[in-house]
């Protein structure tokens, strides 16, 4: 009866019931029925976060985080193919928005709140240095390759790769990717965990039996895909209201990303909290990785085999944001430990980042 009852909790039900109202036909016109798939999306993105903790506890640390980064960047990359495929030219730059503003909430927002409020609460909270150097340097090589070089390449005008370039591209990110992945689950594995990780005596563990793994294994893909699907449905009128009010259309991929990336932002900054920032970073590093380093060579192959087109290149002022972002990410976190200082400072960048791009 209490394995009967689990199903019934509002983790799982929520979720279905986003489910039926997204496959109702319902919500093109019906504005209340918009709002209340808002709402319905925020609990679905609760509802990931239960059901990845859940995993990440059973099947230990670093493994957890990453199936969270991968799950969501699976999504990602579906939406951003969708839409892409079917909004032609209009949506050649969708890609490059959408996770240029993964990135930029990841580094600014996710990190700069897990600082500060780790920080505010504990004072100072140490990490492995070492696993941040890794994946540091692993994202600032994929940055360069898929942002900043299709903009000064001369193989085509503008900002965009030849097809020989993005498939070099995409063979490069590709290998510091599972480089990285390698490193994290094995090579060095002891840099991404911390003591109670290693404990094989945690109860938690322990008391998470095969069926619950499984249930949540399942209601996690359910959660994730229906918080991408509401938010690709929602995104025609959230568009709609932002050319309205004479907002940048790039505005939209901050808003897409943000909702897409609130699953692992919400479960990095609780880690932080509860004074495991090795986990809040491990969270919010391997799921910037995974946001460029798996998105943008999944659309990029997809370009180069159904021919629709990809910007990839960022303007300079753009450049800028993102090159004060990771160097103050690695000042910041260079020396293994912390303090709410640095998160003030990321969080600032943070409102920089939006404020210049809706007053560029």
């Amino acid at each position: 009866m209490k394995k009967i009852r689990k199903l019934y909790q509002w983790t799982t039900s929520i979720p279905l019931l986003a489910t039926l109202l997204h496959f109702s036909g319902y919500l093109d016109e019906n504005i209340a029925l918009q709002i209340f798939a808002g709402i319905l999306l925020i609990f679905c993105v609760m509802s990931a976060v239960h059901h990845s903790e859940i995993i990440a506890h059973r099947v230990g640390e670093p493994y957890g985080t990453i199936i969270l980064a991968v799950s969501i960047t699976i999504i990602e990359v579906a939406i951003i193919i969708s839409l892409m495929m079917s909004g032609g030219e209009e949506y050649a730059s969708f890609a490059r928005d959408t996770v240029y503003a993964a990135v930029m909430l990841i580094l600014n927002g996710i990190v700069g709140l897990s600082l500060f409020i780790g920080g505010r609460k504990y004072h100072t909270q140490t990490f492995s240095s070492q696993s941040v150097r890794i994946a540091l340097v692993a994202l600032i090589s994929i940055v360069v390759f898929t942002m900043i070089l299709p903009s000064y390449t001369k193989g085509h005008s503008g900002p965009y790769y030849t097809k020989a370039q993005m498939l070099f591209e995409v063979f490069a990110c590709l290998v510091i990717y599972i480089t990285f992945i390698s490193a994290q689950t094995i090579r060095h594995r002891e840099y991404f965990i911390t003591e109670d990780n290693e404990e094989s005596g945690d109860p938690k563990h322990h008391s998470i039996s095969n069926l619950s793994l499984v249930i949540s294994l399942i209601f996690l893909l359910i959660s994730l895909t229906i918080v991408v699907l509401l938010a690709k449905e929602l995104s025609l009128p959230l568009e709609s209201m932002i050319l309205y009010y004479g907002l940048p259309k790039s505005l939209v991929g901050v808003v897409i990303a943000g909702i897409i990336l609130l699953p692992e932002g919400i479960a990095a900054v609780s880690a932080a909290k509860n004074n495991r920032l090795q986990t809040s970073l491990n969270l919010a590093l391997g799921s910037s990785l995974a946001s460029i380093g798996l998105t943008i060579p999944a659309v990029s192959l997809a370009s180069y085999i159904y021919g629709f087109p990809l910007i990839l290149g960022i303007d300079i002022l753009s450049i800028i944001l993102l090159v004060i972002s990771i160097f103050t990410v690695m000042i910041s976190l260079i020396g293994g430990r912390s303090n709410y200082v640095y998160g003030v400072v990321l969080l600032v960048n943070l409102v920089a980042y939006v404020f210049l791009t809706i007053n560029p």
